[in-house]
């Protein structure tokens, strides 16, 4: 029997040294709410306060409620010698109910001032939660803009499955990854992968250096021996996909076949290692778009960073995936799969992280069908086989039930699975139609199991309850019945 079809691991999982591990699970994994400012606090004009996190079944303290956030304009300026940031934050959101107070996530760095609409905010800090109180009540459904001025030396962050993530210092810069709570380590806002927003983003850097960051370059001016680099994303980004790579890049520029621009920014000490895969970006932007339909994005490209400290793992920033070091073709593959599934369609909540992973690692199992290699029911075949005891089976995909398992085995190889068994149960012709439909009936939205379940069932006619059930939520190893 073939060995399964190696696959990199997005977020692999070693137990890699953070600044703050206790205080981080405390803050993310505790019961939301605070208990002088909770989500029900009546105001005296009636406003009430937003909800200090968004509720999220793994990580209950992450995000906030109250408000949806349209747009970030963040301004940084770091020095890559001393690692300070001096930065500014203007977050404009809409209320969903009438706001006395609201909270932004922010780890660390100290603030400076507040400002809603113009006018100056009390601000408090309890742990990671940024708590601010309008001179005035923020009507329902108004849009407000708030303006932090906050700076310091950004920290990293260690989840509870042991990786680093946030603003992780390197050699000449910064690497800055925000799966699933690194955002607040840069800059505050509401951190939960359910409320996406547009953002505009200013990095200066030294003069040499070059500040990465998603969607496209508007402008870059040197002045005083600094270097301003502004970039604009207007299509909706979740924060854990945000980015502000700092460091001395070899920055090149293509377009694919089709017109697509490309930016690839790669560490020259990883030149040489990273000129084939990267090479090959064109043709699987090409081939995926070929399978679920129009790249979902006005540019694309990548990043890759020369081994940044205690990070061994790629993540798929919007627009550029960013990798800590000279990725192979799987990879490179896998990470360009998630611009469809994960950062188009984003999760609601990330207990529904397998329709990210599961669908990025069944793009590689397609490409090696598709290429000479096996078949994705070779492939099938050869996890099926793992012993019961392994981890593969550890827990359900759909339902990972804590937070260190939010990067396991099971929500990638047993959520690509799932995706077979319903290729399986469905035919080939309706399978590769969903693969297409999905990602467009979801563009730049959030979604759920829940909504991927009915959504192949109103496009197949089929009851598929049974077979999701079996897949996405039963422990262990399932049986290998008959499909109908």
């Amino acid at each position: 029997m073939a060995p399964p079809l190696p696959r990199p691991r997005a977020r692999p999982r070693p137990r890699a040294r953070g600044l703050l591990p206790a205080a981080l699970a405390a803050v993310l994994l505790s019961a939301p709410g605070v208990a002088s400012c909770t989500a029900g606090e009546e105001g005296g004009d009636g406003g009430r306060a937003g909800a200090h996190g968004a509720g999220d079944p793994l990580f209950p303290r992450l995000g906030n409620g109250g408000y949806d956030v349209d747009h970030y304009a963040l301004r940084l300026d770091y020095d890559v010698h001393s690692r300070r940031l001096d930065a500014t934050a203007v977050v404009t959101a809409r209320a969903t109910h009438a706001l006395r107070s609201f909270s932004l996530d922010l780890a660390g760095l100290a603030v400076r001032s507040v400002s809603v609409d113009g006018r100056k905010a009390e601000a408090r800090r309890e742990g990671n939660e940024l708590i601010l109180r309008p001179d005035r009540t923020v009507g329902k459904g108004a849009t407000f803009r708030t303006t932090v001025a906050y700076g310091g030396r950004p920290r990293t962050l260690t989840d509870p499955d042991g990786s680093t993530e946030g603003w992780v210092p390197t050699d000449d810069g910064a690497y800055v990854v925000g799966e699933p709570a690194g955002a607040m380590t840069w800059f505050p806002g509401n951190n939960h992968p359910g409320d996406k927003a547009a953002y505009d983003v200013e990095i200066t850097v030294p003069r040499g250096w070059t500040a990465l960051s998603n969607g496209e370059l508007r402008d870059e001016r040197t002045q005083d021996g600094r270097t301003t680099f502004s970039w604009h994303s207007a299509e909706p980004l979740a924060s854990y996909l945000a980015t502000a790579t700092i460091g001395k890049f070899e920055v090149s520029r293509s377009e694919t076949a089709s017109g697509l621009p490309l930016l690839v920014a790669v560490d020259p000490r990883e030149t040489g290692k990273s000129r084939k895969p990267l090479a090959g970006i064109g043709e699987i932007l090409e081939w995926e778009a070929g399978l679920f339909g129009p790249y979902p994005f006005s540019s694309s490209g990548s990043i890759v960073d020369h081994r940044p400290k205690d990070v061994d793992y790629a993540l798929e920033v919007q627009t550029k995936p960013l990798f800590p070091g000279a990725p192979d073709h799987s990879t490179v593959l896998h990470e360009l799969a998630h611009q469809w599934f994960g950062n188009s369609v984003t999760p609601r909540t990330w207990r529904d992280m397998w329709l990210n992973e599961g669908f990025a690692s069944y793009a590689e199992w397609l490409w090696e069908e598709q290429h000479g290699g096996d078949s994705a029911q070779t492939t099938f075949d050869d996890l099926y086989a793992t012993d019961e005891d392994e981890e593969l089976w550890a827990f359900p995909p759909g339902d990972p039930g804590r937070a260190e398992n939010l990067s396991g085995d099971p929500v990638y190889d047993r959520g690509a699975m799932a995706l077979h068994q319903l290729r399986r149960a469905v035919g080939d012709r309706a399978f590769f139609r969903i693969l297409k439909g999905w990602p467009a009936e979801y563009r730049h939205r959030n979604a759920d199991t829940g909504d991927f379940i009915a959504y192949c069932e109103e496009r197949t006619g089929h009851d598929l309850d049974e077979l999701f059930d079996t897949w996405l939520y039963k422990d262990g190893r399932p049986s290998r019945a008959p499909l109908n």
